[in-house]
């Protein structure tokens, strides 16, 4: 089953505007897409939602009215906020990607161009994709779509609103060399509940739990990760100076990668994140609270439209 065969004039597929996703870059789309949709007899109503909570409560209403078909325009964050409110429930998702990172939607092969994703859109199909949830010291639980971290990334996160308007992948590098001025090197032990991998502790820039094979733009940390093979990735950017970032910062940019030096690897169901001081765990770009944390594998958790079966 296609996307347009799931929607009608009955009950159109609802599309979440984030309009400050990307710097607000969906103004410079939304019309062309409204268009797109209309001439294929995509039937949809687009609502602005300036916050994630608006978001959460609109899902949730629209599911109870029987909406079939939900999709977020933004990044990863907005549809952060969409799956946690729609999880559980029999709707498919979908992303038309004008955040500043997409990740996900870059790992269900979506094209960067928000026309051509929306446009691949209206060809795909629903997939059965993993999801990670997040369980913080706080004692909440949230479900996060791509990456997550404790370390240098959450703290650049709260930098990463100053810097919208910075394109793609230079956006984040730029947050993280903000962040690196008052970032003090963390010490962090991933311990592996019921898996085989032993735990281990390092002194880190960061440690990263991913989803998806790219974060923060791009940047593969995890290249051979899967968002349908019931694992998550863990991975612990070593310690390193600011000299030694800096030298990093043409390759991060250019290449979107690290040496395989500065990284350690774990493929896993459930990682637990200790820190040797306060510290707070993002997932997305959003801070979902303190580590400790858990994070687990949420395995076929939710239906997204992506451009063919997977």
């Amino acid at each position: 089953m296609d996307a347009l065969s799931l929607v009608s004039r009955e009950t159109p597929a609802i599309v979440f505007v984030n309009p400050s996703a990307g710097g607000g870059r969906q103004h410079t789309y939304l019309p062309r897409i409204k268009n797109l949709f209309a001439a294929h007899q995509f039937h949809s109503e687009f609502v602005f939602t300036p916050s994630l909570e608006e978001l959460e409560s609109r899902t949730g209403a629209a599911i109870a009215a029987g909406r079939r078909v939900l999709l977020a325009m933004g990044g990863d964050g907005t549809l952060q906020g969409l799956v946690n409110a729609a999880y559980g429930s029999d709707v498919v998702l979908g992303i038309v990607p004008t955040g500043g990172g997409n990740d996900f939607a870059a790992a269900l092969g979506l094209p960067k161009n928000p026309l051509a994703a929306a446009q691949a859109i209206l060809g795909g199909q629903p997939s059965t994709v993993d999801l990670l949830r997040a369980r913080t010291a706080d004692g909440r639980a949230r479900l996060y779509v791509g990456g997550g971290g404790v370390g240098l990334d959450a703290q650049s996160a709260r930098y990463a609103a100053y810097y919208r308007r910075v394109p793609g992948r230079l956006r984040y590098v730029v947050a993280a060399l903000r962040a690196l001025i008052e970032f003090a090197p963390l010490r962090v032990r991933a311990d592996f509940p019921g898996n085989e991998s032993p735990p281990f502790e390092e002194k880190v820039l960061l440690a990263a739990v991913l989803n998806t094979p790219t974060y923060g733009a791009g940047i593969r940390l995890a290249a051979l990760a899967k968002i349908d093979d019931g694992l998550l990735n863990a991975i612990l950017v070593k310690d390193l100076s600011a000299l030694q970032v800096l030298a990093l910062v043409p390759r991060l940019i250019t290449k979107g990668d690290l040496p395989e030096r500065h990284l350690r690897r774990v493929s896993a169901k459930r990682v637990r994140l200790t820190a040797n001081r306060p510290s707070l765990f993002h997932g997305d770009g959003e801070i979902l609270g303190p580590a400790p944390v858990e994070i687990e594998v949420i395995s076929r958790a939710i239906r997204i439209l992506a451009p063919g079966p997977r």
